[in-house]
């Protein structure tokens, strides 16, 4: 049993984004000429994109970004061993964000005693 319904999930995503293009158009067209953009390039292919979109959207902790990135990432034909990779590789970015950022906390609890 799966934790969510990730494909009804995802039409419902995309059902809402198509509302929002009813009342927002320019919004949702920006939105997708910003992900065309990327693509443009052609430095990458459309696998590669995707899987970082997954790890991308983890950090983000975007349930809609989730479903439909890991979707299109599998019909790109992702394995489920390259998913866990890119996951892997976002885990350890935000565990080194947490790094860095702590590293912060104690320079401003410094300036703080310095006071």
């Amino acid at each position: 049993m799966h934790m969510i319904d990730w494909n009804t999930y995802r039409q419902q995503v995309v059902a809402g984004v198509g509302g929002f293009a009813k009342l927002s158009p320019e919004t949702v067209r920006g939105y997708g000429a910003m992900g065309g953009a990327g693509q443009q390039t052609g430095q990458l292919d459309a696998k590669t994109r995707e899987l970082i979109a997954i790890a991308v959207a983890i950090t983000l902790r975007c349930d809609g970004c989730i479903t439909v990135h890991t979707d299109a990432a599998h019909k790109l034909g992702a394995t489920k061993e390259e998913v866990a990779e890119a996951l892997g590789v976002a885990v350890s970015v935000n565990a080194g964000a947490a790094i860095v950022y702590s590293t912060r906390t104690l320079d401003a609890y410094a300036a703080s005693a310095e006071a």
